[in-house]
């Protein structure tokens, strides 16, 4: 075998060990293969390792099974109140079939975006602005709706829509910006007005609550000083009952021992002039004395001279 046999045998080993090597196959995660053979569709596969027949079979698309995101330029829209405004969406959605993504629409993205923008024209035309404005939600909802059942037959399910920023005209925006401010300014007002009304029952309040309060100190001091002087009186009341009461035994126990001592008439005559005495020293101007205590009276006082000059 000569020089050149060996050349065109290596080559051809070569050509099939590329052959073969460009009919492994390698799927990776979250990705299917469309596989055609001889033009038609012959095959999905899953992630993993495979095999295709040389030249008869095809690799016609990859596909990615992970959810995506696909962020449109802002639509115009009208409303029902015949207000245009800008609207831009975000739509996430996710291959289901690999096989009616390949073969069910020609541009599958693009033909989720003028779903899109078709979806929400109709429904905004059926809103006003204050709705539109204020819907949100329930603009999402409709939209995921339609379009979900829309893109079905693509193989393609809509997860969730959101409407990312609604830009009305600039007129509606300035008018909206007042109005914001005017509602803002009444809200202030009718908060200081509170403010002003709750303090002034806050001291309206503090003032009863003090007003109260020095009348039951008054009160209190009032009943103190009654009880005071109550109590003043009462022991005034029982040092006069005590002195009278210690009078009173003091002239009980005089009488007594002068009973014991048996007087006689003499002693009790001097005792009667002593009372007489004592009486006299008072305020009376008058004392009217007996005729018998009279001549006592002299005979006392002549006994008296009597023993004045001895002396």
């Amino acid at each position: 075998m000569d020089n050149m046999t060996l050349v065109i045998v290596a080559v051809i080993i070569v050509i099939l060990l590329c052959l073969v090597a460009s009919c492994i196959k390698i799927v990776p995660q979250a990705h299917a293969f469309i596989v055609e053979r001889l033009g038609g569709y012959q095959a999905t596969w899953s992630v993993g390792l495979h095999f295709k027949v040389p030249i008869i079979d095809k690799v016609a698309r990859k596909v990615r099974l992970k959810e995506q995101v696909m962020d449109f330029a802002p639509q115009p829209v009208i409303t029902k109140d015949n207000v245009t405004m800008q609207i831009d969406t975000v739509v996430f959605f996710q291959i289901t079939d690999p096989k009616l993504f390949t073969y069910g629409v020609e541009n599958p993205i693009m033909a989720i975006e003028n779903l899109t923008a078709t979806t929400l024209r109709n429904i905004i035309g059926d809103l006003e602005l204050d709705q539109t404005l204020t819907s949100r939600e329930t603009i999402n909802t409709q939209m995921r709706s339609s379009l979900d059942i829309a893109t079905d037959p693509w193989g393609i399910k809509v997860n969730r829509v959101e409407l990312k920023n609604i830009i009305p005209p600039r007129e509606i925006q300035d008018s909206m910006e007042k109005q914001m401010k005017a509602e803002r300014e009444r809200r202030e007002s009718i908060l200081r007005a509170e403010g002003e009304k709750k303090s002034t029952v806050l001291v309206a309040e503090g003032k009863k609550e003090s007003a109260i309060l020095e009348a039951e100190a008054e009160k209190e001091a009032a009943i103190l000083r009654a009880e005071a002087k109550k109590e003043a009186m009462i022991r005034e009341a029982e040092g006069k009952a005590q002195a009278i009461e210690t009078v009173q035994k003091a002239t009980a126990d005089g009488l007594r021992y002068l009973n014991e001592a048996a007087p006689t008439q003499q002693v009790l005559t001097l005792k009667s002039l002593e009372a007489f005495e004592k009486a006299s020293d008072g305020q009376a101007t008058k004392i009217i004395i007996p005729s018998e205590i009279q001549g006592i009276a002299g005979l006392a006082k002549a006994t008296a001279e009597v023993i004045q000059n001895t002396k």
